[in-house]
């Protein structure tokens, strides 16, 4: 089977190409190595002001790229000519709140109502960690990032409200400071961490038993590393039940054009 790293030297393009085709159907940390991820919510008209506002008032988990028109599936700003509804993976349909799908593919749910938000996602700084030879522990394991929800509550907008949802990556003790001002330059794909250390200070109960994705190994004089997570807007669809609703499936993001350094600041 091929790994992740396999394609970190593909164009976003042909990454696109080989997942509209039904080819990868897995997370894409690793892959098109130097290009911005992203995390996908999308949700009808009504509840999309909320969103905007709730992403606002909540920039480290929900830092926004690009917002589509109602029932437009191509995300003008960061990828012209992709296509939503097909580019990712997998996702996940919502109704009430409850993950009713896991499809590769979401063109039979789609309406004319629809807008889609295309989120900063940490995979974008992860580049930059490995060229500071910092490792990244579920790359070289093939598998998902660990991702847990928090006791960190998120600002409230409209209808929207929940909990801060972070992800996980195990760094040296040493090399800790040098991780939090690498990711520091990218406010734009969640920045530096939210939380270093003691997992239950943030309310994880069991740092081997993540949420979303997959667990990993936490090695001698390692810390646990946390960041903001653009799973957060699921943890709060799961709060306030929308009637309908479509996201990524954790890991599972989409590749867009620009590159991660168009994000960086300096």
């Amino acid at each position: 089977m091929d790994k992740m790293s396999d394609y970190a030297n593909h164009s976003p393009q042909d990454v696109r190409r080989m997942i509209r085709e039904g080819k990868w159907d897995r997370p894409t940390s690793g892959m098109c190595a130097g290009h911005v991820q992203a995390n996908l919510v999308v949700l009808p008209r009504d509840l999309a002001y909320d969103f905007l506002v709730f992403a606002q008032r909540n920039p480290k988990p929900c830092p926004i790229l690009d917002v589509t028109e109602p029932g437009d599936t191509e995300p003008r700003l960061v990828a012209p000519g992709a296509n939503i509804a097909t580019d990712i993976p997998r996702y996940r349909v919502w109704k009430d709140g409850e993950c009713v799908d896991q499809p590769t593919d979401v063109r039979r749910y789609w309406r004319d109502d629809l807008v889609a938000f295309l989120l900063g996602c940490s995979f974008s700084f992860e580049g930059a960690l490995l060229q500071s030879h910092i490792g990244i522990r579920h790359i070289e394991c093939d598998c998902n990032v660990p991702m847990f929800v928090t006791n960190i509550p998120c600002h409230p907008a409209g209808r929207l409200k929940g909990p801060m949802v972070v992800s996980m990556r195990p760094i040296p003790a040493s090399l800790v400071p040098r991780a939090v001002l690498c990711t520091g330059r990218f406010p734009a794909v969640h920045g530096a961490p939210v939380h270093v250390g003691d997992p239950g200070a943030i309310g994880i109960a069991d740092i081997g038993k993540p949420d979303f994705g997959d667990p990993v190994e936490i090695r001698p004089g390692e810390l646990p590393v946390f960041w903001a997570c653009g799973v957060t807007p699921q943890a709060a669809i799961m709060a306030v039940k929308p009637e309908f609703a479509i996201t990524h499936s954790p890991g599972c993001m989409f590749i867009a054009d620009p590159l991660d350094a168009d994000y960086a600041v300096f």
